[in-house]
């Protein structure tokens, strides 16, 4: 069949959702023609009942219509949600047993950018999919038909099925920054029925993310939050990226926990109740982690970055808890695999009550490394792969290295990763060593080949 040509162009076809600016790379037509092959490729593989949600993004209301134009054209059955947090809509497909999924989202990316992530029967599309979907555009394979609209509140099921898990005896206080993305009035639901004194921060939805970007990873987005943890005496504070599907914390001083480090929290808490469970991190995760798990008898594993490729794989190794850097956490001990920065919250709370102390606490005993934040250097889609190959082949025969996922280098006495990334034109590192001089010198070694590959002067932003 004749391939016809799109404006939208492949490239924001990624591994594991479909993201662009919104007004110059996902057009109304093209989005229209998207929702024809989303459409087709759920019924196909799952079936017609399909829900469609959308976060607070300026663009969210022009990119849903169109989308739903085709989706509805492909013969599709729609339940519309909305404006709710992506995890809402994750649980739609659980709580009305739908077919598939989609949310139109930007996640953390700034407010020009939009996108969609799709669910699949029990899965998100990823990879291979993703570009099955886009030759389905090319070659308008597309079923035909005239499906039906309705629309319903999924948001008060949903506060109600996560509030009833929790119920701590000891009352706590906490500071919540929404930073104005689509968690604010859904958890501001949840925190009336749990046993907390709560500080609310930009909990107003707003497209625009006036008081600064939803994006916990970056340090200085958990400024305001840090500082009123401080003044308000919290034992813990909590931030959420713009769609709710990541979480951000800093303990009782306002300094950060990263992802990673909150994995082990969740993880050594589940251990206590589940002795040897399966556990996954990704490349960029502290060794503290998988060293730490192992030790208390749990079975650690190394994987990719990825929302859609860490679900697969804790089916495949039937993983009680995921995680990420990025504050992607995905429980299946006691809720439903999927990424929800909400229910994280939840479970943050309860071990921090539970305990009788403060968030740093849970740390106690851990060994202490340097490490840096993620830091991204800025490299085009066409080349990044491929300068994160040539600086695989450089190390492979100099060092050992880990390559589940980019060239993870192992030193003498920590690591660096050389990874690039699946959502921007972006390569992502990280260092962690024993000490400061250590990191330094680890860093130097590796940006200097980097600069090399990529024949320019290196900046690379902590992110």
């Amino acid at each position: 069949m004749l391939l016809l040509n799109l404006v939208m162009k492949q490239s924001i076809f990624r591994e594991y959702d479909i993201r662009g600016i919104a007004d110059k790379e996902l057009l109304s037509p093209d989005v229209e023609l998207l929702g024809q092959a989303l459409g087709t490729y759920i019924q196909r593989k799952a079936g017609k009942n399909i829900n469609l949600g959308r976060d607070c993004r300026l663009s969210g209301d022009r990119l849903s219509a169109a989308l739903l134009k085709g989706l509805l054209a492909s013969g599709a059955n729609v339940t519309e949600l909305g404006v709710v947090p992506t995890p809402i809509t994750y649980f739609s497909a659980v709580h009305l047993k739908s077919d598939g999924a989609v949310m139109i989202t930007g996640s953390h990316n700034p407010s020009e950018y939009n996108g969609f992530k799709t669910v699949c029967g029990t899965g998100t599309l990823h990879g291979k999919s993703i570009q099955e979907v886009y030759q389905m555009m090319q070659r308008r394979d597309f079923l035909t038909g005239q499906g039906t609209l309705k629309s319903i509140d999924i948001v008060t099921p949903y506060v109600d099925d996560i509030s009833k898990q929790f119920n701590w005896a000891r009352r706590i206080k906490v500071v919540v920054d929404a930073g104005n993305g689509t968690a604010g009035p859904a958890f501001s639901r949840i925190l009336k029925k749990l046993n907390c004194d709560v500080q609310e921060l930009f909990f107003e939805m707003d497209g625009r993310f006036p008081n600064h970007h939803p994006d916990p990873t970056v340090p200085e987005n958990l400024a305001q939050l840090s500082d009123a943890v401080r003044a308000f005496g919290a034992d813990l504070g909590i931030a959420f990226d713009g769609d709710s599907d990541r979480i951000g914390a800093v303990d009782e001083t306002g300094a950060p926990i990263y992802g990673d480090l909150l994995l082990f929290i969740y993880a050594r808490e589940i251990l206590t109740r589940k002795p040897g469970a399966t556990f996954i991190g990704e490349v960029k995760c502290s060794q503290v982690l998988y060293d730490e798990l192992a030790k208390l008898g749990g079975n650690p594993i190394m994987y990719k970055t990825g929302h859609s490729l860490i679900k697969a794989k804790m089916k495949e190794e039937h993983a009680e808890l995921a995680g990420e850097m990025s504050g992607h956490m995905f429980f299946s001990d006691r809720y439903y695999g999927y990424d929800d920065a909400l229910y994280a919250a939840c479970r943050l709370m309860e071990i921090v009550a539970n305990s009788g102390k403060p968030l740093s606490a849970q740390l106690d005993g851990l060994p202490k490394m340097v490490s840096t934040p993620e830091l991204r250097v800025d490299c085009s889609d066409d080349t990044k792969f491929d300068v994160v190959n040539r600086m695989a082949t450089y190390f492979r025969s100099r060092r050992k290295i880990v390559e589940v996922d980019g060239a993870r280098i192992i030193f003498p006495k920590g690591w660096g990763l050389i990874r690039a990334s699946n959502t921007q034109p972006v390569l992502v590192m990280r260092f962690e060593a024993e000490t400061q001089e250590l990191l330094n010198e680890y860093r130097e070694e590796v940006e200097d080949v980097l600069k090399v590959e990529i024949g320019t002067e290196l900046v690379a932003g902590g992110h």
